[in-house]
């Protein structure tokens, strides 16, 4: 198994095994509305929970979940822009290398 990415979000060029194109890939916004979804969904019910037990101030929500909002968008995009990728290749949205 190759790396599939370049940077932090950068898909190569080409596999560095198998030689598979991956210029032709498009994830698109998919990775980006999943991780928006399942984070919100997240987020918002631990913040309702931390305000409906707790009652804090609301620099303290801003403390608690920006760095928790941000650090989770960075971690779930690339499993979830991986996935996605893969999906195309599972269903011939990507070609083979020949």
């Amino acid at each position: 198994m190759g790396r599939l990415y370049d940077g932090l979000l950068r898909v190569r060029a080409n596999c560095a095994i198998c030689g598979l194109d991956l210029t032709a890939q498009d994830a698109g916004d998919g990775p980006a509305v999943f991780v928006v979804f399942l984070l919100g969904m997240i987020v918002v019910g631990l913040a309702a929970l931390v305000e409906i037990a707790f009652s804090p101030p609301l620099w303290v929500h801003l403390a608690l979940w920006t760095p928790l909002i941000l650090g989770g968008a960075v971690l779930m995009l690339r499993p979830f822009k991986a996935a996605l990728i893969a999906l195309q290749y599972r269903h011939h949205r990507l070609a083979p290398p020949s």
